[in-house]
């Protein structure tokens, strides 16, 4: 199965840009790395600091760290699947108005990185930069939010899940699995890759899901039923009239992540208490609901059963690895081939699909 889900996330999920939007280059007289690339950007280079870290499964992925002096959270940010870290600098230069630390890096074969793009790869990946995250700078979990744009929705939850004192998370134009992209299956199949809507109900943290209502690429029923079977719901942003790569050009977006990362940041460490939270937004606007929707129970970071075998399952992993930009121009600097890939066997049948993995 698990070859049959590679074969399949290859053919059909990743286009690494060629040749890479960046290089790294180590500077001589301090021994620091630094991207360089000829894409505009608005982010200084002694801001960022960039690293090599190595996965379990042994490939080498380029990492970059941008530090906020005055930031609480740390956001790791997982791009699309036609982008490398230097298509992302421009989203990060909106991000970084939110006062957060961000986090982003290349999956395996993209950029700088070494090896070749897979669905695992890029488990191995997420967890190599959540890894490096924790130990170089001591960030807790309870201090991250993890940010998947559309194909990085995948690596998100699948880490997501297995946190049970996880921040938050935040799916941006997300996909209930990589086969359902291409045909509205009910259920799961041993050859589809990312299978988020098998996942979500495992993630314990709050979820913020944006996705636009003309996406012609990943319709918008799939960020609504993510949406539904969230534990915790936050209010969602459907942008009116977004696609799927330019969701960040809306005049929505930035005022609603930081919303949402204000209304995170109040909620007490460890324990996420969801009322006051509520209680505390009614202050501000009693006509209107709760920003909080539909949460069963206050979620307290307490390790149930569950939670430590999960814990020590996600434990163990890590252990083995070693360790304001013009809208026009935001977008045209959005990067995702998903609609390339849904025209491109919009005609097949499963036994396309099938044969194709074969």
């Amino acid at each position: 199965m698990g070859t049959a889900t590679s074969t399949m996330a290859a053919k059909f999920a990743f286009f690494p840009p060629n040749p890479p939007s960046y290089t790294v280059v180590t500077e001589e007289s301090t021994g620091k790395m630094r991207i360089s690339t000829n894409m505009q950007h608005h982010l200084r280079d002694e801001d960022i600091e960039v690293a090599k870290i190595r996965t379990r499964r042994g490939n080498e992925i380029v990492a970059m760290y941008v530090k906020n002096p005055t930031a609480k959270l740390t956001v790791l940010f997982s791009h699309g699947n036609a982008a490398d870290l230097a298509h992302i600098f421009y989203i990060f230069a909106e991000l970084i108005q939110l006062n957060v630390n961000l986090m982003g890096y290349d999956y395996s074969g993209y950029g700088q990185s070494s090896g070749k793009p897979s669905e695992q790869e890029t488990y191995a990946d997420i967890e190599a930069a959540y890894n490096w995250l924790r130990e170089t700078y001591g960030t807790k979990d309870e201090r991250i939010i993890l940010y998947g744009q559309s194909v990085g929705s995948g690596p998100s939850l699948e880490l997501a899940s297995r946190l049970p004192c996880l921040r938050a998370l935040v799916l941006h134009s997300p996909f209930l699995s990589g086969l359902r992209v291409m045909y509205p299956f009910r259920h799961s199949f041993s050859f589809d890759i990312y299978k988020n809507i098998d996942k979500i109900h495992l993630v314990d943290c709050p979820v913020l899901v944006i996705h636009g209502t003309d996406d012609d690429v990943v319709n918008i029923s799939h960020g609504k039923q993510l949406w539904e079977q969230c534990k915790e719901k936050y209010e969602p942003l459907w942008v009116k009239g977004g696609g799927h790569c330019d969701l960040e050009t809306s005049p929505e977006y930035l005022p609603h992540l930081r919303k949402f990362i204000s209304a995170i940041e109040k909620l007490p460490i460890p324990n996420f208490q969801r009322q006051s939270l509520a209680d505390d937004h009614k202050k501000e606007k009693s006509t209107k609901n709760s920003i909080w929707i539909g949460s069963r129970h206050s979620t307290e970071c307490v390790t149930t059963a569950r939670d430590r075998s999960r814990k020590i399952s996600t434990h163990h992993r890590f252990s083995k690895a070693r360790n304001s930009v013009d809208s026009s121009d935001r977008a045209r600097n959005s990067f995702d081939r998903l609609g390339e890939i849904v025209r491109s066997v919009r005609l097949c049948n499963v036994g396309c699909v099938k044969n194709a993995v074969a």
